[in-house]
């Protein structure tokens, strides 16, 4: 009997244990982690992540001013959203309560933080922006450290050694080297992905986002992002952080624990996308091809985001004003842009503006045809009556263009410089050449070098760059144009994003330094210095009338215009010298001298000019 009533006791309390337990629930994600009070737009969602939430009820307690407008449940209990209304609610610290009837199970502290009034500028046409990728630019941290940084990743090693893997950049190594970057005369940084990317695997490059509101802890944490970003605006440097909308990481908990499969496209299950981006402005598209296009996912471990539900809409615009307040970051950049659903990331753009006008947002609008690219510009005619309301759009073409130039003899009509000569004749497409982002490579492309015979010819380098930093929109380096780092796509995208040179322990050179570059990569950075230093400040060059001359006897001619002042660029495309005759050109050299800022020397500009074989003169009037 005795044992009898043991066992009772032993069930009792062990049920007890169990009905505790589930009346005490355990919270995993509160989202936003705060918010502000006075934001333009007074509502916000709040999402509750933890198991079995769901079969409680919300209240708030000690809230001013705030009112609770709507809350949201699904099949999966494991979430609340809640939507409440802070317009006119004071900054404040209240409590949100899950309850069980009329039982408090959990209280949660939320903040809304009072605003720090920070001027902005965003990023824009006198900027040069810098493109890197953090675990593979420098590390700051010792073994010992980054051990423990990586413990409970799924991917909890680094190996140099392997392409694909991770190879231990962080936001300390970032951090240190600013002054590398201040000193060749950068403006912004674009670093790829930051936030937590906790895959099993090929995680370094951070685009499978895993925690929209964590920095990937293998790179640091908030804190130390927002000291990368102070110390950055301390030398004068922008900072432009790079999201994700159209996919996130499998092991995202949105997706590994979704609170309802219509958050994702095909339903939650994977479908290829046919990655036809063309597909997207195309007006003889087919059904299929455009819902393959935009709906289906990159791979099977990137979900594809259902952007037309609007309670993920509103999670993600949510998550990257955040960053701008919470960080400030002075732009953005938005991955694989047309493969997002049209409208939501129109809405995202006019809420980013409501709120931070004239911040400056770059869309990657891989298209190989102006067209195309133009589409996706905000105020486009192209596109009418639609309208994107994306600033800045990526110009692919352009980029295809500066790479392949220089590898044949200029004429005329088709070949060398009159192929950049004949596509800025087509700038009419876009709405705004100065919010065109320019480049002659990114991580995702062949260097701007492909191999290393390329790479010996610095004068390939130079012509290119020049048309790079004189032409129309705003130019972006990647991390290497400036000491001739050379790689190609025949390997794998890991071998295109090499280890910075210097930025790790053991490494046989440092480019940090002049003294530890080569001959060479001090050729390339010197020239690089100068000429970004000298557009520093320079409104002329940066928003400038754009004017230009038909090729002629292999040379092209263009000036830069503005209250007064002009920079006249000649450039000679073929490897015999050319002697031009400026009568023609005294539209854009209305003085018979001016300064060459390449070789630092004032030039005779009567009759004629000679240019040397591969020749540039940037001519200051």
């Amino acid at each position: 009997m005795k044992r009898r009533i043991g066992l009772v006791m032993m069930l009792f309390n062990l049920l007890s244990f169990l009905g505790l337990k589930a009346a005490t629930p355990t919270v995993e994600h509160v989202h936003p982690l705060n918010w502000w009070a006075g934001m333009v737009n007074p509502e916000l969602q709040i999402m509750l992540h933890g198991e079995g939430i769901g079969a409680f009820d919300v209240e708030l307690k000690d809230a001013q001013g705030i009112a609770v407008k709507n809350v949201v449940k699904f099949d999966n209990k494991n979430y609340i959203i809640i939507y409440i209304d802070t317009k006119g609610a004071p900054a404040q610290r209240f409590s949100i309560l899950l309850k069980s009837g009329k039982k408090t199970v959990k209280t949660l502290p939320y903040e809304l933080k009072e605003r720090q009034q920070v001027a902005r500028k965003s990023f824009d046409a006198s900027d040069v922006v810098y493109l890197l990728m953090p675990d593979r630019f420098a590390t700051g941290t010792t073994d010992k450290q980054k051990t423990q940084m990586y413990k409970g990743m799924k991917e909890h090693t680094w190996d140099r050694a392997v392409d694909m893997a991770r190879h231990g950049g962080d936001l300390a190594g970032m951090t240190q080297h600013l002054d590398y970057l201040q000193e060749l005369g950068i403006t912004a940084i674009w670093p790829t992905p930051t936030l937590e990317n906790n895959m099993a695997e090929m995680s370094y490059h951070g685009y499978a986002i895993t925690d929209y509101y964590r920095t990937d802890p293998r790179f640091g944490t908030n804190e130390e992002y927002c000291t990368f970003v102070d110390e950055a605006h301390k030398r004068g440097i922008k900072v432009i952080k790079d999201i994700v909308f159209n996919h996130c990481g499998v092991s995202n908990f949105l997706f590994a624990d979704r609170p309802a499969d219509d958050w994702f496209n095909y339903n939650s299950q994977f479908t290829q996308t046919g990655y036809k981006t063309i597909a997207t402005s195309d007006s003889h598209v087919s059904q299929l091809d455009r819902k393959l296009t935009i709906d289906g996912w990159f791979t099977e471990q990137m979900p594809d985001v259902n952007g037309q539900n609007k309670l993920f809409a509103d999670y993600l615009i949510q998550a990257s004003i955040w960053w701008i307040e919470y960080a400030g970051i002075d732009g953005i950049r938005q991955d694989t842009y047309p493969y997002n659903d049209f409208d939501f990331m129109r809405r995202w753009c006019q809420e980013v503006e409501a709120q931070y006008p004239g911040f400056n947002i770059v869309g990657e609008t891989w298209v190989n045809n102006n067209v195309s690219v133009s589409y996706w510009q905000k105020d486009s005619k192209l596109a009418a009556p639609k309208n994107s309301e994306l600033k800045t759009v990526m110009d692919f073409p352009l980029m295809y263009i500066l790479d392949s130039f220089y590898d044949e003899e200029t004429d005329e009509w088709n070949h060398g410089l009159a192929r950049v000569y004949e596509y800025i004749c087509q700038d009419m497409v876009y709405a705004d050449v100065d919010h065109l982002l320019t480049f002659l490579a990114n991580h995702d492309t062949d260097r701007f070098q492909p191999t290393a015979e390329k790479a010996k010819d610095v004068s390939r380098y130079k012509q290119a760059l020049t048309l790079l930093l004189t032409l129309r929109g705003i130019p972006q380096l990647y991390v290497g144009d400036e000491i001739g780092m050379y790689a190609n796509k025949s390997v794998n995208d890991g071998a295109l994003r090499q280890d910075f040179p210097g930025g790790f322990p053991g490494d046989k050179n440092n480019a940090f330094t002049a003294e530890g570059r080569t001959t060479l990569q001090n050729e390339y950075f010197n020239f690089t210095k100068k000429l970004l230093n000298w557009r520093k400040g320079n409104d002329v060059v940066a928003f400038g009338k754009l004017t230009h001359y038909a090729i002629r006897n292999g040379c092209y001619v263009y000036a830069r215009q503005k209250s007064g002042k002009t920079v006249t660029v000649v450039m000679n495309g073929t490897s015999e010298p050319q002697t031009l005759d400026l009568s023609i050109y005294r539209e854009v050299m209305p003085t018979n001298k001016a300064y060459d800022v390449i070789s630092g020397r004032e030039v005779e500009l009567k009759d004629r000019l000679d240019v040397p074989s591969r020749g540039i003169y940037i001519l200051n009037f």
